[in-house]
């Protein structure tokens, strides 16, 4: 993974480069990362091509932690992308009260992309924008809670180590 300063300096980026200077997208605190579950989890569902693009203008724009906003696309690649995909559809087609055929076979031609696509559409973009919506809020509120946890938990430890030292020198003493 090219590392921040290499981003930074890429001549193609420069239309980002204020933005791209903005600490938030590239340090791991509990705002940046949980918006960046959001961002990516959302693209992830999304049936378009450059979903990576899509997420790296979408955590700059929020202020999201760009590498893992970037990396959870990832999700949806090639091997997961029909199960994902038929998945939503199903979804969309379940929410407009369509009928989901199981009768149609996907086939690797322009013809049956032009005269599939057209039934296709509507169910599976919207049951992927819900689809997203809702994967991205989830883990959006999961991570929140889960890095809460971690941090409370630390202090806990922290502060029992602490007592635990104050006892042993006020033990010693006496």
């Amino acid at each position: 993974m090219p590392t921040p300063e290499k981003i930074k300096n890429m001549k193609g980026l420069g239309i980002l480069g204020k933005w791209l200077h903005n600490p938030s997208i590239w340090h791991f605190h509990r705002h940046s990362v949980s918006k960046a579950f959001l961002i990516g989890m959302f693209w992830m569902a999304i049936p378009v091509p450059a979903q990576m693009v899509a997420s790296a203008f979408t955590a700059i724009l929020f202020r999201a932690n760009l590498p893992v906003s970037v990396a959870l696309v990832w999700i949806s690649n090639p091997f997961t992308m029909p199960p994902i995909f038929y998945f939503n559809y199903l979804v969309g087609a379940y929410i407009l009260g369509q009928d989901a055929s199981e009768d149609w076979h996907f086939e690797l031609s322009w013809q049956w992309l032009i005269h599939t696509l057209g039934d296709l559409w509507m169910p599976l973009f919207l049951g992927s924008a819900i689809v997203g919506i809702v994967l991205g809020v989830a883990s959006y509120f999961t991570i929140d809670l889960l890095w809460r946890r971690h941090v409370i938990k630390n202090w806990k430890e922290r502060r029992s180590k602490k007592w635990r030292k104050k006892f042993r020198k006020e033990g010693l003493k006496k």
